[in-house]
């Protein structure tokens, strides 16, 4: 019998929603909502699922992105497949963003690499078998391209980035999820996806709310 994840994104301009089996990508919707996706999400999965007449207890994994992203995106996509996952009886996994778009490189190491505004970047390295090489951080893009190891390296983007980049780089698809389906396939085969409620949010940085709550300085004008 072969195996199901349902995989989410939500965490940046475009979400999508897959279904993944074991050979691969079974389909992926991509989702554009300029109001956030909390209230278009479950009518788009209710409708995937149902395509494939599938139920979610046929489902053997979920799986969303963790960030880092739009805090709130990253929220939404976490909440929905702990609550799915819970009903469910099911374990789930929680994928960074930046492994999941490293999975669309080639080369021997994959710079994955976000614009997180204020002038910063989300940056990640990972090697072919999508193992962490050099920890996620937020940075300057000068101080983070600084920091990067030598070797035969490319860089994965996202979207815009605030500034040129020194090597060959390589587009990620609006749609992650299906990227985060075959990671979670991996992980469920290897027994490391997790109980619903031992996910955690992969925020890099801490959101707006944290830092006023910490420092309320930043309120005030410049």
């Amino acid at each position: 019998m072969s195996l199901h994840v349902l995989a989410i994104d939500t965490t940046g301009e475009f979400g999508s929603v897959a279904l993944v089996g074991e050979c691969g990508v079974i389909e992926e919707v991509i989702l554009a909502s300029p109001d956030g996706f909390a209230h278009v999400l479950f009518h788009e999965i209710e409708h995937l699922l149902g395509r494939h007449s599938l139920r979610l207890g046929d489902l053997d994994v979920f799986a969303s992105a963790s960030g880092p992203g739009s805090f709130t995106g990253v929220r939404v996509g976490l909440t929905a497949v702990m609550g799915l996952a819970e009903a469910a009886g099911k374990k789930v996994v929680a994928v960074s963003n930046l492994q999941a778009m490293a999975a669309c490189g080639s080369r021997p190491l994959r710079a994955a690499i976000l614009d997180a505004r204020r002038g910063e970047v989300y940056g990640g390295v990972y090697d072919q078998q999508l193992h962490l090489v050099q920890p996620e951080m937020v940075a300057s893009l000068p101080v983070w391209l600084a920091s990067l190891p030598q070797g035969d390296l490319e860089f994965i983007t996202r979207g815009s980035i605030p500034g040129a980049l020194p090597g060959p780089t390589v587009e990620a698809p609006r749609g992650l999820a299906g990227g985060i389906g075959r990671i979670a396939i991996d992980r469920l085969l290897n027994a490391k996806a997790l109980d619903p409620s031992e996910i955690e949010a992969n925020y890099v940085r801490r959101s707006d709310a944290e830092l006023l709550w910490k420092d309320p300085r930043l309120l005030a004008p410049g």
